[in-house]
């Protein structure tokens, strides 16, 4: 019998619970968006916890690189239309403090640091999902991944930075094409399009992105950080100077009876009926 002793990897420091789960190891943080039940749909707590957990991210000095994932079978299908449905003749206020949530988390996603990588399978739609992934520096795929805008098809506008980031990553006509459609994307197209840095075959997309992570990791980290500041800087980064506005409108369309109906329409599972109001 032998007395050498197996190796074990030591487990990850959780920092954060619940809506949102943040773990750290070896200077990669990983935040996992977790209402897998939900598609991971952004309701207000798990907006909150989601500003926290970046946040976190900032405070600490040891994070180099954050990995944004989605717990279940999809990154993020985008916000919770029964929350907004059921917000009544109050949805518009509410999706205020909403889209402040997600507009202050995106943008400290981009004044981060530490690299962050998108590992995004299912879908990845709406403020929440295609959002997020236009706010990451890095974003790696599954090959069965897609993405979809989807907030025209409720009556609202893009929102959590995409109306600004998306024509930069894509170019305005075909960011135009997925903003007024709401058609789905898949992997290929997304990688062709240049919304996603790499593709990979479902069963390696974890190893995959901690690869990634991990070699990022191992570089110097103000060099990585500074060159991340000089890219988001390159594409004129007037992100969080639009988003007010981007707020202001979502909210306003919200109130709409268009948009009532549109999310009425989504949680029937059927077509919607716009009017105009």
């Amino acid at each position: 019998m032998s007395n050498k002793k197996e190796h074990v990897a030591p487990e990850p420091e959780r920092w954060i619970d619940g809506p949102v789960q943040l773990d750290y190891y070896d200077h990669v943080a990983t935040l996992m968006l977790n209402r897998p039940a939900a598609a991971n749909g952004m309701t207000i707590e798990l907006m909150r916890a989601l500003y926290d957990a970046v946040m976190r991210c900032h405070r600490d000095p040891r994070v180099r690189v954050v990995i944004l994932k989605g717990a279940g079978a999809h990154f993020c299908a985008g916000g919770d239309v029964r929350e907004f449905a059921a917000q009544g003749d109050d949805v518009g206020d509410f999706l205020k403090e909403v889209t402040a949530y997600l507009q202050i988390s995106v943008g400290a996603l981009i004044r981060l640091n530490a690299v962050v990588i998108a590992q995004v399978h299912g879908f990845a739609a709406g403020g929440g999902g295609l959002g997020l992934v236009c706010a990451s520096d890095m974003v790696i795929a599954s090959e069965t991944a897609r993405f979809m805008a989807g907030a025209t098809r409720v009556g609202m506008a893009p929102d959590g930075g995409a109306s600004v980031v998306l024509p930069r990553l894509i170019g305005l006509r075909r960011a135009a094409d997925m903003f007024l459609t709401n058609r789905v994307v898949k992997a290929p197209e997304a990688l062709e399009i240049g919304l996603v840095t790499r593709v990979v075959a479902d069963d390696v997309l974890q190893d995959e992105t901690r690869s990634v992570a991990r070699e990022l990791a191992g570089g110097a980290p103000k060099a990585l950080a500074a060159t991340k500041r000089l890219l988001w800087n390159g594409v004129g980064l007037g992100v969080e100077g639009c988003l007010p506005e981007e707020a202001r409108t979502v909210a306003e369309l919200s109130a709409t009876a268009d948009s009532k109906e549109g999310l009425a329409a989504v949680i029937e599972k059927r077509a919607p009926r716009f009017v105009g109001v």
